[in-house]
């Protein structure tokens, strides 16, 4: 009896060992469907950079890296490596006065507010009232310049927001093109303007009201001081001059006739813009899985990458319709698909022999600039000359006709060949491209010398709109996608000799999701805050090196048009012809430096 009771005993521990270590082990990865759709969800919050939602995405996503076995990167505690970004700006305490005697100053919030990309400071000038404050170069076929017959050296311009309101067809988009507040405060600034107040005028959606301010995280301000007024001041400001009213006005402009122009008013103002920007830290998410040989090699990390933010409910590259506008952007394909297929990747390379370790990185802040990616190579946690090749997944969910394009072959000589060879057994039909400068992050490890691939399955109607949905997605395919990568890594992890870096020509292939008219060769550098546009490159054999210009460099002037950030540098691209020469100014070690590039076309 004793031996049986004891067996018994015996028993029922092993049995509680048993649940103890099922309730100690760790959860299954969830699939690519359920990943896709977790990230994708309303409660998210379109995962912009710096918001409660994007935190949600970054557990869920350390949770996954948990359940297949990852470890933090060596040398750190944990998953989530931060990075500094600039975040939202809000008004300090604008003001806007009149310089006469006695006259009234407005510095109530309902009447005055800096536009988010202001320059701070004070300005005082006369005012010159510009109809829509647009220009539209002769290159696109149309020219109209609301500067052509208006001297506003030295003044304040007083410029009504969005564009003629009766204008039709094709000339109603290019006047859409030129709209944006940037644009107009980098046309008043070129013509000598000292500040600009921003009017919805009454013929136009939300009349009166103050444009709201925005984050504005590339650079820090556009050089101008710029603040929106509302209704009643302007009309305020329109009783102070003989025979004119706003609404009389905006009608004029309204038409879309060149020959419109705009007035003096006989006012002198003194606008106070006070911006006040806020330091945020992101968070990249990145994991490690160690490898399984002892056999050392050279360049001992493989890595794989997607990044995990999109667009919140909308910002400046939102392509949202009208009745979307302010709509949760799931961004289920652009880019919870790329996540979803790393996560399925690193699950089935975890299971393999490896003799390079891979790392899995999810970055924050490609919406906004490849930030993410960009401080990953900066503050280098693992060296960059170490990192044997970078796989990047950017939009991959959704499939159509069975084609991947494959980019960036052009960055080691070995990735035609490897490519081919692995798609041997998935027989997909490659799009390949040879072009590693990229809008996406795959880009910043190339500038750092990485040999990359980037996986991309091609653009669509619901590109940054918020009808990119979990049900859009073609789970079949992005399935035979994480697949295929996970191949392509997986003998990169085997392998003992790594690829090669190819600073590769520009192959005049675009397989990115956007493209531009003109093409000069010049890598940006989003995150910098310079009084100018640097260079965090350029591309081989392209119009900017041919130029002399190279890393590290500070364009300043281009075609005539003084450049201060990246918003000054991409609207003076229109100012470009194909084939002629344009003046450009540079400043390299504090010395200006002046030569001339010559534009190509993109094809």
């Amino acid at each position: 009896m004793t031996n049986v009771v004891n067996c018994v005993r015996v028993g029922v521990a092993l049995s509680v060992l048993a649940l103890c270590s099922a309730c100690e082990a760790p959860p299954e990865p969830s699939s690519i469907r359920t990943n896709v759709e977790a990230l994708a969800s309303d409660a998210l919050e379109g995962r912009m950079t710096g918001t409660p939602g994007i935190e949600q995405a970054a557990a869920h996503i350390v949770a996954e890296l948990e359940a297949i076995g990852a470890e933090p990167l060596p040398g750190n505690a944990g998953y989530r490596l931060p990075f500094q970004y600039t975040g939202t700006a809000s008004d300090g305490g604008t003001s806007l006065r009149l310089v006469a005697d006695g006259g009234p100053r407005w510095s109530d919030p309902e009447s005055v507010r800096a536009l988010s990309f202001s320059e701070g400071g004070e300005v005082t000038g006369e005012l010159v009232f510009v109809g829509y404050g647009l220009v539209v170069p002769e290159t696109d076929g149309f020219s109209y310049d609301s500067y052509a017959t208006t001297n506003v050296t030295d003044k304040i311009v007083v410029v009504l927001r969005y564009f003629p309101e009766d204008s039709e067809g094709d000339i109603r988009a290019l006047f859409s093109r030129y709209s944006s507040l940037r644009f107009k405060a980098g046309a008043a600034r070129q013509r000598g303007a000292a500040g600009m107040l921003v009017v919805i005028g009454p013929r136009s959606p939300n009349a009166g009201a103050l444009v709201p301010m925005t984050g504005d995280t590339a650079v820090a301000d556009s050089g101008i001081m710029a603040a929106s007024i509302s209704g009643a001041v302007a009309a305020a400001l329109f009783d102070l001059v003989p025979d004119r009213t706003l609404a009389a006005a905006q009608l004029e402009f309204d038409s879309g006739n060149p020959h419109v122009a705009g007035f003096e008013m006989p006012i002198e103002v003194t606008l106070d813009a006070q911006v006040i920007r806020e330091q945020r830290t992101g968070h990249n998410v990145v994991a490690y899985l160690p490898p399984t040989s002892g056999h050392s090699v050279e360049k001992p990390y493989v890595m794989l990458g997607a990044h995990y933010d999109h667009l919140g409910r909308g910002d400046e590259s939102s392509l949202a319709k009208a009745e979307e506008v302010g709509d949760v952007h799931n961004g289920a394909d652009d880019n919870a698909s790329g996540v979803a297929a790393v996560l399925a990747a690193g699950a089935e390379l975890a299971a393999l022999d490896r003799a390079r370790g891979v790392i899995l990185s999810f970055w924050s802040g490609e919406e906004i600039g490849l930030l993410g990616s960009a401080d990953f190579v900066d503050s280098a946690p693992v060296p960059m000359d170490q990192i044997a090749a970078y796989l990047n997944f950017d939009m991959v969910g959704r499939m159509r006709d069975n084609r991947l394009t494959v980019q960036a072959l052009g960055s080691s000589s070995i990735w035609p060949d490897l490519v081919d060879e692995v798609n041997a057994s998935f027989n997909f039909d490659l799009q390949p491209v040879n072009d590693p400068y990229l809008p996406t992050d795959s880009r910043s490890l190339n500038q750092a010398g990485v040999p990359t691939l980037a996986l991309f399955t091609g653009s669509h109607a619901d590109y940054h709109r918020p009808t990119d949905d979990a049900d859009t997605v073609n789970y079949v395919d992005l399935e035979r996608v994480a697949r295929y990568g996970a191949a392509v890594a997986a003998r990169l992890a085997r392998e003992s000799e790594p690829p090669d870096f190819v600073r590769a020509e520009r192959s005049g292939q675009e397989g990115g999701q956007m493209a531009i008219r003109i093409f000069t060769g010049t890598i940006p550098d989003y995150s910098s805050e310079v009084n100018g546009l640097m260079l965090s490159g350029v591309m081989a054999g392209g119009p900017a090196e041919t130029a002399g210009l190279r890393e590290g460099d500070i364009i300043v002037e281009l075609a005539g048009q003084s450049i201060t950030n990246i918003y000054d540098y991409t609207y003076a691209l229109d100012l470009l012809k194909v084939g002629e020469p344009a003046a450009v100014a540079f400043m390299r070690d504090g010395e200006r430096i002046e030569t001339e590039l010559v534009p190509e076309s993109r094809e």
